[in-house]
């Protein structure tokens, strides 16, 4: 029986790169985003057998209907990447986007992980990989506040699912990928532009699966620099962190407006 790895937003960016891997490794696929068209194409580029579900994962009923769809496959690998950001003052930003992304970043991750979670536990092994931030290991992100706090959740959900499965002695992985900036769609959803150079999408998902595969690590964070500045992080004063935070912020606003 062929074995899937699953990917939700699948349709571009680090999802698709996944796709290409996993592919490239033997797994049949399974692409998960709101597009179906990108799907479609993306299925058309890749020597593996691939199914399309197009679904908004901001609606919990499109979360279930998903894992209902997947109790026929014989699933190894998901892949929990959808998600998207919004820049700018938390008093101007607007409300129901931002609640769109507490939904899809926070209420769909937690579905998904619980899920998956409890699926493989009862099939005795499996790889879950919650696709969060660096900004998830930080304090705050003023002029990001929303995208910041759902990254929190995703990476403190990850590490206490990953604790409690390495107590009980189970083989389930369950980690996050907290990457810094990548080069990808992000950008023109988020209404930014980084401050940081990015990094390549393929480079991403490629040291994300590395990490998983071969040293199963709870946190993945790609760079060197941003490792650093994560550690970096853990030394200062809190108060210290949100304001630099906040000044990175501030310059990916003033690139964006040209100001």
């Amino acid at each position: 029986m062929k074995k899937y790895a699953v990917i939700t937003g699948a349709s571009s960016g680090i999802g698709k790169e996944f796709a290409k891997r996993l592919a490239a490794r033997g797994y049949a696929l399974v692409l998960v985003a709101r597009r179906e068209e990108r799907l479609k194409k993306l299925a058309g580029s890749l020597k593996t057998e691939c199914e399309i579900f197009a679904a908004d994962l901001t609606k919990r009923s499109e979360c279930e209907r998903l894992c209902e769809q997947l109790q026929a496959l014989e699933v190894e690998v998901f892949i929990n990447n959808a998600g998207f950001g919004e820049c700018g003052r938390f008093s101007e930003t607007d409300t129901e986007k931002e609640l769109d992304m507490i939904r899809l970043n926070t209420a769909a991750a937690y579905l998904l992980t619980k899920r998956m979670v409890q699926r493989f536990r009862a099939q005795g092994g499996g790889w879950l990989l919650n696709v969060a931030s660096s900004a998830g290991l930080l304090p705050a992100g003023p002029y990001m506040a929303c995208y910041y706090a759902t990254k929190a959740f995703v990476t403190s959900l990850t590490r206490a699912a990953a604790r409690e499965l390495a107590e009980e002695g189970s083989p389930v992985y369950v980690g996050c990928l907290c990457p810094g900036p990548v080069d990808t769609e992000f950008n023109d959803v988020a209404n930014v532009e980084f401050a940081l150079k990015g990094i390549r999408p393929g480079y991403c998902a490629g040291y994300a699966l590395d990490q998983m595969f071969r040293k199963r690590r709870t946190v993945i964070v790609p760079t060197v620099k941003i490792r650093l500045g994560v550690t970096l992080g853990r030394l200062l004063p809190q108060r210290a962190v949100v304001a630099v935070a906040g000044r990175q912020q501030k310059r990916k606003l003033a690139k964006n407006r040209g100001c």
